[in-house]
């Protein structure tokens, strides 16, 4: 018998985490590495066992993420995001909780176009009135 698996797309800024939930001790992988090894920063730990914590499901599963594109802060929202929408196939009943906590919605904020005339989205040079 295959062993039951959830699978499940997050995306964020411009990155986009596939995700898989397998039913096992609590390990979360990212990109064939530990999370402790690929994201440098523990407060983005917690970015990505959030949902996990909020449903109260953080040691029955493990947690494969196959992440690319954007920065430690944008693949770990990604993970996020499609550990949510994961979580919602294994018990549809956890929408409420996670939908509050608004982790279902993906974030719409995306990096401002460079404009011309301009040095980025809004620097522009030193005004001098002479």
């Amino acid at each position: 018998m295959a062993q039951a698996q959830y699978i499940a797309t997050g995306r964020r800024k411009n990155s986009t985490a596939r995700v898989r939930l397998v039913p096992g001790t609590g390990k979360i992988i990212m990109n064939k590495k530990d999370i402790t090894e690929y994201i440098p920063f523990p407060y983005l730990h917690e970015v990505v066992k959030q949902p996990l914590t909020l449903t109260e499901t953080l040691g029955s599963y493990d947690v494969h993420v196959n992440v690319n594109g954007g920065g430690f802060t944008g693949q770990s929202g990604a993970a996020r995001h499609g550990i949510s929408r994961a979580l919602l196939q294994v018990d549809p009943d956890f929408r409420t909780a996670l939908k509050a906590a608004g982790l279902l919605t993906r974030d719409p904020r995306m990096v401002e176009r460079k404009k011309p005339g301009l040095k980025k989205a809004r620097k522009a040079s030193q005004f001098s009135k002479r």
